[in-house]
């Protein structure tokens, strides 16, 4: 990206680094003082300007010493930061929370992401896996009233969703368990996507002789799985922010938390995380979420059988430490689909 020599990427390092625990300009003495370079200020001074020019550093007051910029973050988290894995006691510290509660389904999720922010001292944020991608392992019918149906769908991955429809004829209790056998014969094992896909399928057949119950469970299934394109944010811990020096402002503070409730906001983040799988880092403005600009996002995927199922990671200041967060949301991420295929397969 850069050519630059070894002692800039040393004196980068510092900085960035100093930076990140005391949210203070660092100076050139400070630099003299940790570095294993024997310079002298005044050399550190110029390879700092130089940084400086590169739009890597800025110099937010004459006086004062450098900050690094969103691009110098960049940098360094792209070509300089040294990532280490968790230790084995953190780990399992952080799994021995997990058998503590033994959440199932939403609450689950929701845990996960209490434990995220706890052990990230940060804002942890999980999105659940969005409806349509989730495998149907159980559809049931319910008679509420005349004309009135509630639709139970149980996921492999132990989530419920309830929906009312508003049937065409009155049902007994009796025929819609019969639709239910017919279409959980139909349709278990397939993602929501795929159900809707295959309904659709049936439904343009429909001209072919099937019999009345079959001709019934298939209408029925096109109501019931007609829209599952939503998905579940979790998001904890932010009083974890609110002591960081960058989110003293209160109006950044308010439209930050505004975006955090914004569903469509929250699931165009989703998008920009899965589509790499793995381990993603968004610094300031390259979220692309105006709001988020004094934050970094670090997340990843998880999932099973091969696919992605949602994400979930950690909001913090650009400043944030990353040689610790990057590992955490790393491991938390594998341990939750580590769960997930343990409890329901």
């Amino acid at each position: 990206m850069f050519p630059l020599t070894v002692r800039m990427k040393e004196v980068l390092r510092i900085v960035i680094e100093d930076y990140i625990f005391s949210a203070e300009p660092v100076s050139s003495m400070t630099i003299s003082r940790k570095s294993d370079l024997r310079l002298s200020p005044a050399t550190i001074r110029n390879i700092m300007s130089d940084l400086e020019e590169m739009g890597l550093l800025f110099q937010p007051h004459t006086s004062a010493g450098r900050v690094p910029t969103e691009r110098g973050f960049r940098f360094y988290i792209d070509y300089i930061l040294d990532i280490h894995e968790l230790s084995g006691a953190e780990k399992r510290e952080i799994r021995s929370r997990y058998s503590i509660y033994q959440s199932e389904g939403k609450d689950l999720f929701r845990e996960a992401c209490r434990i995220l922010s706890v052990s990230s001292h940060c804002l942890g944020l999980v999105w659940a896996p969005r409806l349509s991608e989730l495998v149907l392992q159980h559809v049931e019918f319910v008679k509420l009233r005349k004309y009135l149906t509630l639709v139970i769908l149980v996921s492999t991955t132990g989530i419920v969703q309830n929906r009312i429809i508003e049937m065409d004829e009155d049902l007994s209790q009796s025929d819609l368990d019969h639709l239910s056998n017919v279409l959980n014969g139909l349709l278990s094992g397939l993602t929501l996507q795929q159900v809707r896909e295959k309904l659709f399928d049936r439904m343009r057949m429909e001209k072919h002789a099937y019999d009345r119950l079959f001709q019934q469970a298939i209408k029925l299934g096109g109501k019931a799985f007609s829209s599952f394109d939503e998905t579940d944010v979790f998001i904890e811990g932010r009083t974890n922010i609110l002591s960081e020096p960058e989110f003293g402002n209160i109006s950044i503070m308010t439209d930050l938390f505004r975006a955090f409730e914004e569903k469509a906001t929250m699931v165009k983040l989703l998008d920009k995380c899965m589509a790499p799988r793995g381990i993603r880092i968004s610094i300031g403005s390259e979220s692309q979420v105006q709001e988020m600009e004094t934050c970094s996002l670090v997340t990843s995927t998880y999932g099973g059988e091969g696919r992605v199922w949602g994400a979930l990671g950690v909001i913090g200041p650009r400043r944030m430490n990353y040689s610790r967060i990057i590992p955490l949301v790393d491991y938390s991420a594998k341990l939750l689909s580590e769960i997930l295929d343990t409890y329901y397969h």
